[in-house]
């Protein structure tokens, strides 16, 4: 019994309590997203209310199976699991029926369970054991070749699954990496590669300054590239002389460019951005090995990278996505309107929320809601249901519980002192705040919808169950601290 109350009394009851306002609440939810006239009552096991409750129960009892457990195990059967559910993946691609064009669900009995749901925890389990290892450096390209390698080799797999979603979430890693001594500059590359992604094919096909040929895009790309380009060399190779010239050039370029472009002969300025780019790669090259410093070496394979990126984007954008991908990209970007296509799902979420006002029009009182005008309304698009029912007020109350929640799992995650324990709470926060807040970027129109669940909130009993089992088995961990310190 001691052993019981210790567990019970060194729990973080912040925590707790922040997890059981989001299950409630995501529970009433999915009975106002999904209830019909004829249901009995919210406990109406033939309704997804009633078996959200079921998996509510199941996921109390596997909780407190995990808080009672051995901690030793935790910490020792990572490798083993993330072996299971690799297998457990690979098996699903090639035994998972099509169900709305993903094959990620695997059917036991009257029971389906999607396995990429457990592991995204089992992944970090994983990834926490080999990086609390006392030998382990991160600053190791050997050691970021194997974690990169523990991270994309499921995300492969569940790509295999057509489940794009679900293994975007595993970029969410990169919080854990960056707490843990990854440099800042890896995350401005991928940061800067989205950015020009999106310049470039937003803006791909409009003509620069009534030139026929010249891509806005391309021009904008190219020259944000060199501008970054600057940027990095100012702060990891600062020398005035060199930055001032290549900063000089481009603007003495474009002053006799433009005019000549404007009032005398036509040409496309891309050209002209791309021999000022291809200028400085050879004269950071020449820097590089005249004065021997890595530093110019990287900063020109940068420039090149970036140069390079910004040709390829539309060939990836029309030949690596899928058209359902794209036409997704083309809606959210604003070069197409397809309300009854494939943006059919975020026009009519954001018909809801807004019907919903300031105050919403009252739970189970949502017309939008009722008539069924969105699909997924009590899966990937549930937060329309609540600012339909519970309006701004209530919408924003319940970001606000997410938000604290995700503050206090950030707080718990700082204070360990074992690395394990510290690593693993990282990489929960990171997946807990992508489902946020692409979740409900998504719902808003702010972000591609790629169909991944609002924690606690939306129906799915693998989703509610892994959320669970994540979350306490960090709480657990943090129970270990306590109980390092009593003793």
């Amino acid at each position: 019994m001691s052993r019981q109350f210790n567990v019970i009394q060194a729990i973080d009851k912040w925590a707790v309590f922040f997890y059981i306002v989001l299950v409630v609440f995501g529970w009433m939810n999915i009975y106002g997203a999904s209830a019909s006239e004829d249901q009995i009552s919210i406990f109406d096991m033939s309704q997804r209310s009633g078996k959200q409750f079921m998996w509510m129960c199941i996921s109390l009892g596997m909780a407190l199976i995990i808080l009672f457990t051995d901690s030793r195990l935790i910490s020792t059967v990572p490798y083993l699991l993330y072996g299971l559910i690799i297998l457990l993946l690979v098996v699903t691609v090639f035994v998972a029926t099509d169900i709305k064009g993903s094959r990620s669900w695997l059917a036991l009995g009257p029971i389906r369970i999607q396995p990429a749901e457990f592991s995204k925890f089992i992944t970090a389990l994983a990834i926490a054991k080999l990086m609390s290892h006392p030998q382990f450096r991160l600053n190791s390209i050997r050691n970021y070749a194997i974690v990169c390698s523990m991270i994309l080799l499921p995300m492969i797999i569940i790509v295999a699954q057509s489940e794009t979603g679900s293994a975007l979430v595993y970029l969410s890693f990169v919080i854990m990496l960056y707490r843990e001594g990854l440099p800042g500059l890896i995350p401005s590359l991928g940061f800067c590669a989205v950015v020009l992604f999106i310049i470039v094919i937003r803006f791909g096909g409009v003509d620069l300054l009534g030139f026929e040929g010249a891509s806005t895009g391309l021009f904008i790309g190219l020259l944000l590239s060199y501008v970054i380009t600057l940027i990095f060399l100012r702060v990891y190779q600062y020398d005035k002389k060199h930055l001032l010239l290549l900063s000089i050039v481009p603007i003495a370029v474009f002053i006799i460019a433009l005019p000549i472009h404007i009032w005398a002969i036509s040409f496309n300025l891309v050209y002209v951005m791309m021999a000022l780019s291809l200028f400085a790669v050879v004269y950071l090259l020449v820097l590089a090995f005249r004065k021997w410093r890595k530093t110019y070496l990287f900063i020109s394979l940068f420039l090149l990278g970036s140069f390079a990126y910004c040709f390829s984007a539309g060939y990836l954008f029309n030949n690596v996505l899928q058209p359902h991908q794209q036409k997704r990209i083309q809606v959210l970007l604003g070069m197409a309107d397809d309300p009854t296509g494939i943006g059919y799902n975020t026009a009519q979420a954001r018909i809801a929320i807004g019907s919903g006002g300031f105050w919403g029009k009252g739970f189970l009182q949502g017309t939008q809601t009722k008539l069924k005008f969105v699909p997924e309304q009590d899966t990937d698009f549930i937060f329309c249901t609540v600012g339909e029912e519970w309006g701004f007020i209530g919408s924003t109350m319940i970001l606000l519980v997410y938000l604290l929640f995700l503050y206090r799992l950030l707080f718990i995650a700082e204070r360990q002192d074992n690395r394990f324990a510290r690593i693993y709470g990282y990489c929960v926060v990171g997946i807990f705040a992508f489902h946020l807040f692409i979740n409900v970027g998504m719902v808003l129109g702010l972000a591609p919808v790629i169909g991944i669940p609002l924690p606690f909130f939306s129906y799915g009993g693998s989703s509610f169950l892994s959320f669970t089992m994540m979350l306490f088995i960090f709480l657990k961990l943090d129970t270990m601290r306590i109980e390092r310190v009593r003793n």
